[in-house]
């Protein structure tokens, strides 16, 4: 669906007044069945879950929704069973003195909150974003991956969403399970998972038998290989998507391979190609394919897979696993070349970086490299990770602490555990406002660790 676009004075003006930011969030619907960020009206949610090809990227919008958002996710649902409507908390960016660049940034990543949109930590005021979901008719949700283009500031925690891009990574039926290693295999690619990784309609791996169809969202890593970052199962006549590093390109035959499956692109539509980049070896693509349970893919699109900036001086911030370490001062990070030398590291110890740890990485594009200035180690294979949540928003559809929404979420603070700022779990109720922050998303519910009253 779509939402006309305001006119380009009035965006930017609101990029000139917007004193505190936040997302705009009117009083919101309430969030049907599913997980998702469900708002009144959702913003550029195109493609059922069977979509491929061309026709699945229809959805482009803009800021004509100012309450709603991407997908709706910047909407509040206080009025979900009241008439309480509570707008936004109007807290994130703009120019009150957080320094948010007037120039873009590019961020690409996992949506790990709302309130209007966070991605790898960073929270994005989206009342003015235009912007694209494919393969969530509910718009974005936990666990997406993402791509965010818009001003930022210099410690990349605030930022304003000019424009937001969301699409499935991988969909297909799974071939093979291996438990105790956390993965599992689709179409030829290894999909690995963490504490991040968010179920949603799952409880966990051990719950996704062999022969499922699953759709995912996630991060590239080495050829053939995908961190899965949201897990959701699919109706078997879903039509094939595979996200990979090209490899074996045979221009003259018109075909290549994403990790152990070979594509044919004799008939798809090339889309997304940076600056008229031709397809080469190395490059990671997203492919659209018509059904075909094994042998070659047959591709009705081939998309460059969130394009990175490679101009000088660019700024970029991006979340990926580590590949081709050789130092902290040569590593790449979605393919990206990357030098971390002078890197602030958090998360961990820098001796714990190298290959298969996944980190979210900072800073600005010299010489085709991102000189990174922050470097957020987010998981270590054998050692874990954290894996953080945030939902900033009012209460919705609230029946009991162990079952109610924020911004379309569902939420359970039913806990003993859980940790209560400035109220009590009496205090939880339709229409008040809270900040939400969990570690776990299984079966679609965010478990809450701390719940901080607003």
């Amino acid at each position: 669906m779509t939402i006309q676009l305001r006119n380009g004075l009035l965006s930017l003006l609101a990029l000139l007044v917007i004193s505190c930011g936040g997302g705009g969030g009117g009083g919101g619907g309430a969030g049907g069945g599913g997980a998702g960020f469900v708002g009144p009206s959702t913003l550029a949610a195109s493609g059922s879950p069977g979509d491929s090809g061309p026709g699945a990227a229809a959805g482009a919008t803009g800021p004509g929704a100012a309450a709603n958002g991407i997908g709706g996710i910047a909407s509040d649902e206080g009025a979900t069973a009241s008439a309480a409507g509570g707008g936004d908390d109007a807290s994130g960016v703009g120019s009150g003195g957080t320094g948010v660049s007037t120039a873009d940034a590019t961020g690409v990543g996992a949506v790990d909150g709302a309130g209007s949109i966070i991605v790898n930590g960073l929270r994005y005021d989206t009342q003015t974003a235009v912007g694209n979901v494919e393969d969530a008719p509910a718009g974005l949700q936990l666990g997406m991956s993402a791509r965010v283009i818009g001003p930022v500031n210099a410690s990349f925690t605030q930022g304003i969403a000019r424009r937001v891009e969301s699409a499935a990574d991988i969909r297909g039926p799974v071939t093979s399970v291996d438990a105790a290693h956390g993965s599992f295999v689709v179409l030829g690619t290894t999909v690995t998972t963490d504490e991040a990784t968010v179920w949603a309609d799952a409880a966990g791996l051990a719950a996704i038998p062999a022969g499922a169809t699953v759709q995912v969202w996630g991060l590239p890593s080495a050829p053939g290989a995908l961190r899965a970052t949201r897990v959701e199962q699919r109706e078997p006549s879903a039509t094939p998507i595979l996200t990979g590093t090209v490899q074996n390109l045979d221009t003259a035959r018109r075909s290549f391979s994403l990790g152990g499956r070979s594509v044919d692109y004799a008939g798809a539509v090339l889309s997304g190609s940076p600056d008229g980049q031709a397809l080469a070896n190395g490059i990671i693509v997203r492919v659209r394919a018509t059904a075909a349970a094994t042998g070659n893919l047959a591709a009705t699109l081939v998309q460059w897979w969130y394009p990175l900036p490679t101009v000088d001086a660019a700024t970029a911030q991006f979340a990926g696993v580590v590949t081709e370490f050789a130092g902290p001062g040569s590593l790449r990070v979605l393919g990206y070349p990357v030098d971390a030398s002078a890197a602030q590291v958090s998360g961990g110890p820098a001796g714990a970086i190298g290959n298969g740890v996944k980190v979210e990485v900072g800073g600005s594009i010299a010489g085709g490299v991102l000189r990174a200035t922050k470097l957020k180690i987010r998981n270590v294979p054998g050692t874990g990770g954290p894996a953080s949540f945030d939902l900033i928003g009012t209460v919705g559809a609230f029946r009991s602490p162990s079952d109610f929404r924020v911004r379309g979420q569902p939420v359970n603070a039913g806990g003993t555990e859980v940790l209560f700022f400035n109220g009590s779990a009496a205090k939880l109720g339709n229409g008040v406002r809270v900040n939400i922050h969990g570690t776990q998303v299984v079966d679609g519910v965010l478990t809450a660790a701390t719940v901080t009253f607003e």
